[in-house]
Protein backbone atom coordinates (compact mmCIF):
# COMPACT_ATOMS: atom_id res chain seq x y z
CA UNK A 1 0.00 0.00 0.00
CA UNK A 2 1.28 3.50 -0.84
CA UNK A 3 2.12 5.88 2.08
CA UNK A 4 -0.33 8.69 2.70
CA UNK A 5 1.51 11.49 1.35
CA UNK A 6 1.76 9.74 -2.33
CA UNK A 7 -0.90 11.44 -3.84
CA UNK A 8 -1.15 8.68 -6.16
CA UNK A 9 -2.49 6.32 -3.02
CA UNK A 10 -5.56 5.61 -4.06
CA UNK A 11 -4.66 4.38 -8.20
CA UNK A 12 -1.68 2.75 -6.17
CA UNK A 13 -3.55 0.82 -3.34
CA UNK A 14 -6.92 -0.64 -2.86
CA UNK A 15 -8.60 2.91 -2.17
CA UNK A 16 -9.98 1.99 1.22
CA UNK A 17 -8.25 4.55 3.74
CA UNK A 18 -10.80 5.29 6.62
CA UNK A 19 -11.72 1.95 9.09
CA UNK A 20 -15.14 2.58 8.00
CA UNK A 21 -14.39 1.78 4.35
CA UNK A 22 -12.58 -1.20 5.15
CA UNK A 23 -15.56 -2.21 7.04
CA UNK A 24 -18.05 -1.82 4.26
CA UNK A 25 -15.76 -2.47 1.50
CA UNK A 26 -16.08 0.59 -0.72
CA UNK A 27 -14.48 3.70 -1.13
CA UNK A 28 -16.78 6.80 0.26
CA UNK A 29 -16.59 9.65 -2.89
CA UNK A 30 -17.25 12.46 -1.48
CA UNK A 31 -14.72 12.21 1.46
CA UNK A 32 -12.21 12.55 -1.40
CA UNK A 33 -14.21 14.68 -4.17
CA UNK A 34 -16.06 17.91 -2.81
CA UNK A 35 -17.96 17.65 -6.15
CA UNK A 36 -19.87 14.70 -4.64
CA UNK A 37 -20.78 16.69 -1.76
CA UNK A 38 -24.11 18.02 -1.89
CA UNK A 39 -25.23 21.57 -2.65
CA UNK A 40 -27.53 22.78 0.04
CA UNK A 41 -28.79 25.82 -1.51
CA UNK A 42 -30.14 23.27 -3.87
CA UNK A 43 -31.88 21.04 -1.10
CA UNK A 44 -35.73 21.11 -2.22
CA UNK A 45 -39.09 22.50 0.25
CA UNK A 46 -39.11 18.95 1.62
CA UNK A 47 -35.73 17.90 2.40
CA UNK A 48 -35.35 21.54 4.10
CA UNK A 49 -38.92 20.40 6.18
CA UNK A 50 -37.47 16.78 6.73
CA UNK A 51 -33.64 18.61 7.91
CA UNK A 52 -35.63 20.81 10.58
CA UNK A 53 -37.65 18.09 11.48
CA UNK A 54 -35.30 15.74 12.20
CA UNK A 55 -32.35 18.50 13.75
CA UNK A 56 -30.06 18.00 11.55
CA UNK A 57 -27.56 20.64 10.37
CA UNK A 58 -26.72 18.79 7.31
CA UNK A 59 -28.02 15.39 4.87
CA UNK A 60 -26.54 12.87 7.45
CA UNK A 61 -27.27 9.17 6.19
CA UNK A 62 -28.38 10.97 2.81
CA UNK A 63 -24.79 12.61 1.40
CA UNK A 64 -24.50 9.72 -0.74
CA UNK A 65 -27.69 9.29 -2.20
CA UNK A 66 -27.25 9.69 -6.13
CA UNK A 67 -29.44 9.50 -8.99
CA UNK A 68 -28.32 6.60 -10.60
CA UNK A 69 -29.57 4.23 -13.61
CA UNK A 70 -31.26 0.56 -13.65
CA UNK A 71 -31.62 -0.96 -16.88
CA UNK A 72 -31.08 3.25 -18.86
CA UNK A 73 -33.85 4.60 -16.39
CA UNK A 74 -33.36 6.52 -13.55
CA UNK A 75 -33.00 5.26 -10.44
CA UNK A 76 -32.25 5.67 -6.80
CA UNK A 77 -30.77 2.73 -4.62
CA UNK A 78 -32.38 1.64 -1.23
CA UNK A 79 -30.01 0.17 1.17
CA UNK A 80 -32.82 -1.07 2.90
CA UNK A 81 -34.16 -3.37 0.20
CA UNK A 82 -30.78 -3.78 -1.54
CA UNK A 83 -32.17 -2.69 -4.63
CA UNK A 84 -33.09 0.08 -6.88
CA UNK A 85 -36.29 2.03 -7.00
CA UNK A 86 -37.01 3.14 -10.27
CA UNK A 87 -38.18 6.93 -10.54
CA UNK A 88 -41.92 7.51 -11.99
CA UNK A 89 -41.98 7.78 -15.74
CA UNK A 90 -44.39 11.10 -15.52
CA UNK A 91 -41.02 12.58 -13.14
CA UNK A 92 -39.12 15.30 -15.21
CA UNK A 93 -35.28 15.37 -14.16
CA UNK A 94 -33.29 18.64 -13.70
CA UNK A 95 -30.40 19.40 -16.01
CA UNK A 96 -28.30 19.15 -13.16
CA UNK A 97 -26.64 16.68 -11.57
CA UNK A 98 -27.04 18.04 -7.56
CA UNK A 99 -30.85 18.68 -8.61
CA UNK A 100 -31.64 15.17 -9.16
CA UNK A 101 -29.34 13.92 -6.55
CA UNK A 102 -31.61 16.24 -4.60
CA UNK A 103 -34.65 14.60 -6.15
CA UNK A 104 -33.53 11.09 -5.94
CA UNK A 105 -32.86 11.55 -1.72
CA UNK A 106 -36.23 13.35 -1.46
CA UNK A 107 -38.35 10.12 -3.37
CA UNK A 108 -36.18 8.05 -1.41
CA UNK A 109 -37.52 9.30 1.74
CA UNK A 110 -40.98 9.08 0.61
CA UNK A 111 -40.57 5.96 -1.04
CA UNK A 112 -39.38 4.70 2.58
CA UNK A 113 -41.95 6.03 4.55
CA UNK A 114 -44.72 5.11 1.71
CA UNK A 115 -46.86 1.48 3.39
CA UNK A 116 -45.65 0.48 0.01
CA UNK A 117 -42.13 0.08 1.19
CA UNK A 118 -41.53 -3.80 1.40
CA UNK A 119 -40.34 -3.18 4.93
CA UNK A 120 -43.90 -2.10 5.78
CA UNK A 121 -45.15 -5.77 4.60
CA UNK A 122 -41.97 -7.34 6.45
CA UNK A 123 -42.91 -5.68 9.57
CA UNK A 124 -46.39 -6.92 9.37
CA UNK A 125 -45.26 -10.03 8.57
CA UNK A 126 -42.96 -10.42 10.69
CA UNK A 127 -43.61 -8.39 13.68
CA UNK A 128 -43.68 -10.33 17.41
CA UNK A 129 -45.18 -7.75 19.72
Amino acid sequence: MANDNDVDKFIKGDGLDSEREKTIGQHIGYRYDVNLLPDYERLTPFLKNYLEFMGWDDLNWLEDIHMGYEDGRPAVFDRNINGWVGIPTDVELPDNQQDRDMMARELLIKFQMSPKHPMVQLNKAYRKF
